[in-house]
């Protein structure tokens, strides 16, 4: 599996991921808005900002003391700022290092999930901010490309598979289960439960054949989940502080403040 995980993001990347990096300008970025608002409201052009999965630097310029990591060792070349190559879930920098932190839509695709969360923490200062922003709630189905594949590629299971996933994939049938496990897993932090493991599913990728964005996701996080993780494990959640703006998240960047 580990072979697997790194040669797709590393050496079949041209399959993948690939863009043009020494030219693509961070404004091309859905969330270069966000991102951008995230340095202003905190102050980072004075700060060291580690950006984990930081592909080929597009941000790499919006402040001046940035760092990136990725596990490709390919991507170096496109760096004119300091890039380190990850170990799987482990990032080689040392304890409380950064300032903030920025990700995007990496974490859905570490295998070991929980691990690489607790490089968050482990990475940051007291009081420094995390902008969290995996793609949420990725669907099972796109491992094997149901959405884009036509009814003649399956068995008669897998035509019913594609044939229910606009139902499955409406707000409405999604509530139906996302609701009561936010209620009760809420219930239960208000309660005093804590989560020291992160709760998710767990989703199989495909390394083989990219058919569409998140075919090779590992990891189903929905974004409430992530927001009790944090809260469970020393941090403030910035982007949405009250207990009701936690319930009903939805989609976008999370942002996190860790305690002194």
């Amino acid at each position: 599996m580990t072979g697997d995980y790194k040669s797709f993001y590393d050496e079949r990347r041209h399959e993948t991921y690939a863009h043009d990096y020494g030219t693509m300008r961070p404004e091309a970025h859905s969330l270069y808005p966000e991102l951008l608002r995230f340095i202003e409201d905190f102050r980072l052009t004075s700060k060291r900002c580690l950006e984990i999965g930081s592909s080929g630097g597009f941000f790499q310029d919006l402040v001046p003391d940035y760092w990136g990591t990725d596990i490709a060792e390919s991507l170096a070349k496109y760096y004119h700022k300091p890039y380190r190559v990850a170990l799987g879930a482990h990032f080689p920098f040392e304890d409380e290092a950064f300032d903030a932190i920025w990700t995007i839509t990496v974490y859905e695709h570490i295998p070991d999930l929980d691990k690489a969360l607790y490089e968050i923490k482990r990475l940051l200062k007291p009081g420094g901010v995390v902008f969290f922003a995996p793609a949420w709630q990725c669907r099972s189905w796109a491992a094997d490309g149901y959405a884009v594949r036509p009814y003649s590629d399956f068995t008669l299971w897998g035509q019913l598979i594609k044939f229910t996933i606009p139902l499955r994939n409406s707000v409405l049938w999604r509530s139906l289960f996302i609701v009561p496990k936010r209620a009760l897993r809420h219930a239960l932090f208000l309660m005093g439960i804590r989560y020291k493991r992160i709760m998710y599913r767990t989703l199989k990728p495909n390394y083989d054949v990219y058919w569409v964005s998140d075919a090779d996701a590992c990891n189903s996080i929905d974004p409430h989940d992530a927001i009790l993780w944090f809260l469970s494990n020393g941090f403030k959640c910035i982007s949405h502080p009250t207990h009701s703006t936690m319930f009903l998240v939805r989609s976008g960047p999370l942002i996190f403040s860790k305690e002194p």
